[in-house]
């Protein structure tokens, strides 16, 4: 299952911090050689504070007790750097851990600057030693302290430019604590930035977007209210042309959400036809699964997939773990997600057959014939499915369900209205755009 794995096309839009965790899950799976993975975790430390770590890496890499000298005395500059810094931020740190004198605080930055000058003789320069302060805090892997101090630094900041690298900081430090509610605010805080007029320039509002997404797998896959929350954010029109542009392989994570959701969305049709259009520059057993479905109707080819899927499944940092109560433990979602991909297949089957063959459904569904006696009988007594199970002949009739012409016309209207409201949308954007005349 290595072919499957998107760890390559997902980790240069990550945080080199944001990665470790991959690493990790693909070291537990066993899905690269552990020399393999150890050595990229040490070419990733290399370019961080974490020495230490790193010296545990090499002594497991190497199996010695003897670490290079270069780290050791990477190891004492660190350090140093880090009691300088630590000495530049003190006086602002020490104003910022004083109760009453942070109620002196207002919502206006430039009383809050001025205040700090007269009162405290804290300037630009304090300032900008704490954003330094807690940006080398992170790199050390200490991400609580990093958090509290972007946090704080952010309160004060003038400068968009910066405050925005402290907000993506911010957002990494809540991920590696798995503080996903916290976490998913400020991924919130960065889309409404990021989608603002004001922001850059259009292609670095694209390449922004693409980073945003790539984050926001670790909070979607790990928030109660995730599944939800990824297709409203990917399947946005201006995400979505991200996603086909510069990265198909997240039509996996959107797909996989489509499935599992129990509530079947009105943009499932139209997430369809981009399946359809993206399966030359991107397709793998997931995707393929919903075109073997809903556009070739080939039964058995989903039969093939929905296998192939579970072990995509179970082999993926994002589908195959999740959090629970605080800490990383492997609980996949392979039964859920089974569980619906037999029932897409059974509501697509059932459109175009009125008699179906037990036997035969059992063998599309990946069932035995017990098994998918049973889980028919369950499906109709839950649902509103308008079937009846023949035991004798070992068949499932389905009655005609012919469509109401009304409905029909209701539907047909809101998605009028809908593509409508974009239209002018769109309209209205470009016509603001313009250069005043």
């Amino acid at each position: 299952m290595a072919k499957y794995d998107l760890t390559p096309r997902i980790a240069p839009n990550l945080d080199r911090h944001l990665v470790f965790p991959l690493l990790e899950f693909l070291q537990e799976r066993q899905l690269h050689p552990d020399e393999q993975i150890l050595k990229a975790k040490i070419e990733l430390l290399n370019k961080t504070n974490m020495v230490d770590y790193a010296m545990d890496i090499h002594k497991s890499l190497y199996h010695t007790d003897d670490v290079p000298q270069d780290m050791i005395e990477r190891r004492v500059e660190v350090v140093a750097r880090l009691k300088a810094l630590e000495d530049a931020a003190a006086p602002l740190v020490a104003f910022l851990q004083n109760p009453n004198a942070v109620q002196e605080l207002r919502a206006d930055k430039h009383y809050n600057l001025q205040m700090l000058n007269d009162r405290y003789l804290i300037g630009p320069d304090q300032i900008e030693a704490l954003y330094q302060y807690a940006k080398f805090q992170f790199e050390c892997g200490n991400y609580s302290g990093a958090a509290d101090y972007l946090y704080q630094y952010r309160a004060l900041c003038t400068n968009s430019e910066r405050s925005l690298s402290a907000l993506w900081g911010k957002l990494a430090a809540e991920i590696l604590m798995q503080n996903w509610d916290i976490a998913l605010e400020e991924l919130n805080r960065l889309k409404e930035i990021i989608d603002s007029k004001s922001f850059s320039s259009p292609l670095n509002q694209v390449q922004s977007r693409i980073w945003l997404m790539h984050w926001s797998l670790f909070i979607f896959f790990n928030h109660d209210n995730g599944r939800t929350q990824i297709i409203d954010l990917f399947n946005q029109d201006k995400y979505l042309n991200a996603i086909q542009t510069s990265a198909p392989h997240l039509l996996r994570y959107l797909a996989s959400a489509f499935i599992v959701n129990k509530r079947r969305r009105p943009q499932f049709k139209d997430f369809i036809k981009v399946i359809q259009q993206e399966q030359y520059s991107y397709k793998d057993p997931i995707t393929e699964f919903l075109a073997c479905v809903y556009v070739n109707y080939d039964f058995d080819g989903a039969q093939k997939k929905m296998r192939e899927c579970e072990e995509v499944i179970l082999n993926d940092p994002f589908l195959g773990k999740r959090v629970e109560e605080g800490n990383f433990s492997t609980v996949p979602s392979r039964d859920e997600f089974l569980e619906n991909a037999r029932l897409f297949i059974f509501e697509t089957y059932c459109r175009s057959h009125q008699r179906i063959d037990m036997s035969v459904l059992a063998e599309k569904l990946n069932l035995n014939y017990e098994e998918a006696e049973r889980w028919i009988v369950n499906l109709i007594r839950n649902s509103k499915l308008d079937a009846k199970i023949d035991s004798e002949t070992g068949t499932v009739t389905m009655e005609p369900n012919h469509p109401n012409v009304y409905e029909q016309l209701i539907d047909h209207t809101k998605a009028l209205q809908g593509r409508t409201y974009k239209l002018v949308s769109q309209i209205l954007e470009h016509v603001q755009a313009q250069p005043a005349r």
